[in-house]
Protein backbone atom coordinates (compact mmCIF):
# COMPACT_ATOMS: atom_id res chain seq x y z
CA UNK A 1 0.00 0.00 0.00
CA UNK A 2 1.70 3.15 -0.51
CA UNK A 3 2.28 5.54 2.47
CA UNK A 4 1.27 9.64 2.82
CA UNK A 5 4.70 9.86 5.00
CA UNK A 6 7.25 7.61 3.28
CA UNK A 7 8.26 7.82 -0.25
CA UNK A 8 10.87 5.09 -0.42
CA UNK A 9 13.65 3.63 1.66
CA UNK A 10 16.68 1.84 1.36
CA UNK A 11 18.51 -0.90 3.74
CA UNK A 12 22.11 -1.60 3.60
CA UNK A 13 22.42 -4.15 5.92
CA UNK A 14 26.51 -4.50 5.71
CA UNK A 15 26.48 -0.78 7.46
CA UNK A 16 22.77 -1.65 9.82
CA UNK A 17 21.72 1.50 8.23
CA UNK A 18 18.32 2.71 6.93
CA UNK A 19 17.73 5.70 4.98
CA UNK A 20 14.27 7.08 4.34
CA UNK A 21 13.04 9.82 2.14
CA UNK A 22 9.49 10.76 3.35
CA UNK A 23 7.06 12.60 1.08
CA UNK A 24 7.86 16.00 1.82
CA UNK A 25 11.56 15.67 0.29
CA UNK A 26 13.44 15.20 3.55
CA UNK A 27 15.57 12.55 3.47
CA UNK A 28 16.92 10.90 6.59
CA UNK A 29 19.35 7.83 7.63
CA UNK A 30 18.87 6.17 10.93
CA UNK A 31 22.52 4.01 12.28
CA UNK A 32 22.23 0.74 13.86
CA UNK A 33 19.30 -0.66 12.87
CA UNK A 34 18.63 -4.51 13.40
CA UNK A 35 17.67 -6.26 10.00
CA UNK A 36 14.91 -7.29 11.68
CA UNK A 37 13.25 -4.19 11.69
CA UNK A 38 14.10 -3.31 8.36
CA UNK A 39 12.64 -6.40 6.70
CA UNK A 40 9.22 -5.87 9.16
CA UNK A 41 9.49 -2.16 7.34
CA UNK A 42 9.43 -4.04 4.08
CA UNK A 43 6.81 -5.96 5.08
CA UNK A 44 4.34 -3.27 7.00
CA UNK A 45 1.04 -2.76 5.39
CA UNK A 46 1.42 0.85 7.15
CA UNK A 47 5.06 2.56 6.33
CA UNK A 48 3.80 5.25 8.80
CA UNK A 49 2.43 3.32 11.65
CA UNK A 50 5.17 0.93 11.24
CA UNK A 51 7.52 3.82 10.89
CA UNK A 52 6.41 5.86 13.70
CA UNK A 53 6.13 2.55 15.97
CA UNK A 54 9.65 0.95 15.53
CA UNK A 55 11.80 3.30 14.23
CA UNK A 56 10.85 7.17 15.05
CA UNK A 57 12.68 8.26 18.26
CA UNK A 58 14.24 4.33 18.87
CA UNK A 59 17.44 4.69 16.84
CA UNK A 60 20.47 7.65 16.26
CA UNK A 61 19.62 9.36 12.70
CA UNK A 62 20.40 12.77 11.02
CA UNK A 63 18.99 14.49 8.11
CA UNK A 64 21.11 14.58 4.85
CA UNK A 65 18.55 16.46 2.70
CA UNK A 66 16.39 19.01 3.56
CA UNK A 67 13.03 19.46 1.58
CA UNK A 68 13.14 22.22 -1.08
Amino acid sequence: MPSTVILSFDYEEALSRLTVTFTTGRVYEYYLVPASIAAGFTEAFSKGTFFNKRIRDKYACREIQKAS
